[in-house]
Order: C-alpha cells, then sequence, then structure tokens
C-alpha cells in the first residue's frame, strides 16, 4: 500500500513526488497548448488581414489599368476615329491576354505531372524492405 502522509523530517514519499511531476507535467503541457493556440489565433488573425489587404490592392489595380487603358482610348480619339482607337486597344488588351495565356499553358504543361501509381509502387517496395530487414 502506498503512503501519502510525509515521513518523518517533512519529506514527500516517492508517490507523492510522482503524483507532483504528473500534474506538474499535464499542466504544462495543457499551458503549451494553450500558448499555441492562442500564437495561431494571432497569426491568423494577421494573415487575414494581410490577405485582405491583397485582395483590395488587387481590386484598386484593375480599377486603375482601367483607367489608364481608357486614357489611352481617348488619347488615341485625338488622333483617330473613335471607333478606331476603341478597337486599336481592346486588341491591345487581348494580344496581352493572349500572351499570357499561352505563357501560363506553357509553364503548366511543363510542370511535373503526379504519378500516383509509381509513388504508391515506391512506398510499397519502401514497405516491403522496411520489413524483410
Amino acid at each position: 500500500m502506498t503512503e501519502t502522509t510525509p515521513r518523518p523530517g517533512g519529506e514527500p514519499s516517492l508517490g507523492q513526488l510522482v503524483g507532483r511531476m504528473t500534474e506538474t507535467m499535464s499542466t504544462l503541457v495543457r499551458d503549451e497548448i494553450q500558448l499555441a493556440q492562442a500564437q495561431l489565433a494571432e497569426k491568423g488573425k494577421a494573415v487575414g488581414a494581410g490577405a485582405a489587404l491583397l485582395a483590395v490592392a488587387g481590386v484598386f489595380g484593375l480599377f486603375g489599368l482601367g483607367w489608364l487603358l481608357h486614357a489611352l482610348y481617348l488619347a488615341l480619339d485625338l488622333a483617330l476615329p473613335g471607333w478606331a482607337a476603341a478597337l486599336i486597344v481592346a486588341g491591345v488588351v487581348l494580344v496581352v491576354a493572349a500572351v499570357a495565356a499561352l505563357v501560363g499553358k506553357t509553364m503548366l504543361s511543363k510542370g511535373p505531372t503526379p504519378q500516383p501509381k509509381e509513388s504508391i509502387q515506391r512506398d510499397i517496395d519502401a514497405f516491403k524492405a522496411g520489413v524483410s530487414q
């Protein structure tokens, strides 16, 4: 039977020391988990705010690009008929979009394609090699 009363001289028993240690460890682990949760929540808020600001910047950037294209149209309209100026600006925008799409498609096609069958086979081979040792 374990002893729960202190020993003579005020020293705690081994059972009491182990009990204190496990209580202290569980408190420490709980506190560390709470700290990690608080840090993740704080970081999540900062990341969310940063993402929102980037979205706002993207929207305003697109509006700015639209205004610049409109200014280009108005500048060309001084030298050409309105329909020709609009056609030139639209043509330039479509050419830029087409080039960006082609470059993006090329970059995607050059990227590595995942081969799940090969990956699974490598895992099986590694597992077999580990079991046979």
